[in-house]
């Protein structure tokens, strides 16, 4: 990579979606990449990593990872393969800030990476988006409003309400982040899930490309 890399263009940012354990990020997605995914999970939760990327009616793309468990995240990141550049915190807006979620936001903050939240199931009676924002604060993270620098948004995977808003906070921050890498030459690429076949051995999982 070149000192001067202002000449270089613009990449999609690769956002990694976090949280507790059924406070709808996968349904997030679901609405995103409109598919079923949710549906055909296991009693409801992630057993594998997805990968895809969503382009926004200005051209823009954002590519999307769902992990099964923060660990792998951490791992990850541990071992040099630096795949995610933006955090999604998922919380659920009528259950708030859960065991998960503060382990997230301790990863997030470990691996040195930027957090969005999103208040997610707004559109239920009992959301309380004020009471999550203030049990946010008290775990150390900063919202803007309250005079930090993370960015939220009140959404609902449901519905689809706010999504709109939470793609927008991903490419300010990706602007802000000024992410670029090259469109031709050597390529370098991450295995982000594998599992052993009986008949074959070690199989990966190779995603869309993410860079």
């Amino acid at each position: 990579m070149p000192e001067d890399t202002s000449s270089i263009p613009l990449r999609p940012p690769i956002v990694t979606i976090m949280g507790h354990v059924d406070h709808g990020k996968t349904t997030l997605l679901d609405t995103l990449r409109k598919s079923s995914v949710a549906a055909s999970e296991a009693g409801g939760i992630t057993q594998h990593i997805g990968a895809f990327s969503v382009t926004l009616t200005s051209g823009q793309q954002i590519t999307f990872l769902d992990t099964p468990g923060h660990a792998a995240f951490l791992t990850m990141r541990e071992r040099g393969a630096l795949v995610t550049d933006i955090v999604v915190l998922v919380v659920a807006g009528d259950d708030g800030v859960m065991p998960q979620t503060i382990e997230a936001i301790e990863h997030a903050k470990k691996a040195d990476v930027p957090i969005i939240v999103a208040i997610n199931k707004c559109d239920r009676e009992d959301a309380n988006p004020q009471f999550v924002k203030t049990s946010l604060l008290e775990n150390g993270v900063e919202l803007e409003e309250f005079g930090g620098e993370v960015q939220c948004v009140e959404v609902s995977g449901l519905t689809g309400e706010g999504l709109d808003h939470l793609e927008a906070a991903i490419v300010t921050l990706a602007e802000v982040l000024e992410m670029r890498a090259p469109k031709d030459g050597l390529v370098e690429g991450w295995i982000i899930e594998s599992t052993v076949d009986p008949g074959r051995g070690y199989v990966e999982y190779l995603k869309e490309s993410l860079r």
